[in-house]
């Protein structure tokens, strides 16, 4: 496999210098680390368009469905051969393919700004995340019977309905206005 480093680096800073942005305002601190995955899939694209490629999405179901991706930006490609798999379900399958324990075991984390950890924005780790949307999403359960039958706090199931609800923009195509005709 052929693939380059790029480091995005001054381009993020040229970014920051030209909108005259203070990069210790607590506010700009995840448009930031936002802007990162957006710049990347800049890079991305420019590569696809040189060489005639498409962008492959590395989301899975349990990130796309709780709205944990970057809209624009890890969001965005041409497709995704593993959204239709909750992450427990990557897992096993990068067990089943013989990929390094590293690699499978590898706790997640999304790397948006030095030492962000999962930890720091999901309440639970994916193994609860899944079994909570399975129950919610796949079985239509109410929150309150999803907390029930998997032994959950009723607190930590709303809070991953609500990551699904308030991240339903980004699922869906933005809307247009439609002509009367």
């Amino acid at each position: 496999i052929n693939y380059i480093v790029v480091n995005i680096d001054e381009i993020c800073d040229s970014f920051v210098k030209s909108l005259s942005i203070d990069p210790g305002d607590a506010r700009v601190k995840m448009p930031l680390a936002n802007l990162r995955a957006r710049v990347r899939m800049v890079i991305l694209y420019f590569y696809a368009n040189l060489y005639n490629y498409l962008v492959a999405g590395t989301s899975d179901k349990s990130e796309y469905l709780i709205g944990f991706f970057t809209k624009y930006g890890d969001g965005a490609a041409d497709f995704f051969p593993i959204r239709h798999l909750y992450k427990t379900q990557v897992r096993e399958l990068a067990a089943h393919l013989g990929l390094p324990e590293r690699i499978v075991r590898k706790p997640s984390s999304p790397q948006l700004y030095p030492g962000h950890k999962l930890s720091d924005e999901l309440p639970v780790d994916y193994s609860v995340i899944d079994s909570i949307l399975i129950g919610l999403l796949e079985k239509n359960l109410t929150c309150e019977e999803t907390s029930r039958v998997l032994g959950i706090p009723k607190e930590i199931v709303e809070d991953i309905f609500r990551r699904h609800f308030k991240s339903m923009h980004k699922r869906l195509n933005p809307p247009m206005i439609k002509d009367k005709k």
